[in-house]
């Protein structure tokens, strides 16, 4: 599909804010815009391939295909976000295989242009800085998480943090639409059957409901203290 390299698109990323209009065409026009349906991957695993991709629209999930069809999620990525630094600023390949998982579109940056846009503009270079901050520090907690807790905390610990990702309100948080099992499963390093079962638990106790396609997390703190608890972290 043919797209209008435009700068309007590029204003939604939260990267460029502030960026003036003239630097924010000349990047549009310096980007490769792709219209890709649900289901293709456009960055695969091992690849030597370091464009940094701009979601314009729809979402993206950063995944790892182990041998024997295993699946392990590491995030979602949707309108405003970007991908693909890591390989931009090392010139190794791929780290993980991304799948779109709604009809999107993204420009893609190569990569001497964007190391050259770090150069010239402090404020988008402290941005990748602090996000790579952040997923160094997301990381670090998921390696924890599943070498020290069970499944059963595991699931506590994702489902918390999909509520925080969410917004909690009252105490409470709705996913919606709720992830499914098999989801929850590959970002946790487990099985379905092993996320239902504790799904239902939770529904049993009364922290966790079905309401049409969300689940409702009805006591957030209490699910926070049953996760800081294993974790062996300070509750306050």
């Amino acid at each position: 599909m043919s797209l209008i390299r435009s700068s309007l698109g590029l204003r939604s990323v939260k990267l460029f804010e502030g960026l003036p209009p003239g630097r924010l065409d000349a990047l549009a026009q310096a980007c490769r815009w792709r219209s890709l349906p649900a289901g293709r991957s456009p960055v695969q695993r091992s690849v030597r391939e370091s464009d940094v991709h701009f979601v314009i629209s729809g979402q993206l999930r950063i995944t790892y295909f182990a041998f024997g069809g295993r699946q392990l999620t590491f995030r979602e990525v949707g309108a405003g976000e970007y991908f693909g630094e890591l390989a931009a600023i090392d010139g190794q390949p791929r780290s993980a295989d991304v799948l779109t998982l709604q009809d999107s579109v993204i420009a893609s940056l190569d990569a001497t242009a964007f190391r050259a846009l770090l150069r010239d503009e402090p404020a988008v270079a402290e941005r990748v800085m602090l996000g790579l901050c952040r997923l160094v520090r997301e990381v670090s907690e998921r390696v924890i998480d599943l070498t020290t807790l069970g499944v059963q905390n595991r699931v506590h610990a994702e489902l918390l943090r999909l509520a925080r990702e969410a917004g909690c309100a009252d105490n409470r948080a709705r996913l919606d639409p709720a992830p499914t099992h098999a989801e929850l499963a590959s970002r946790i390093s487990t099985t379905r059957e092993q996320v239902t079962r504790e799904i239902n638990a939770l529904q049993v106790r009364g922290l966790l409901a079905k309401d049409g396609r969300a689940l409702v997390l009805g006591d957030v703190d209490q699910l926070a203290r049953m996760v800081m608890q294993v974790r062996g972290a300070e509750t306050t």
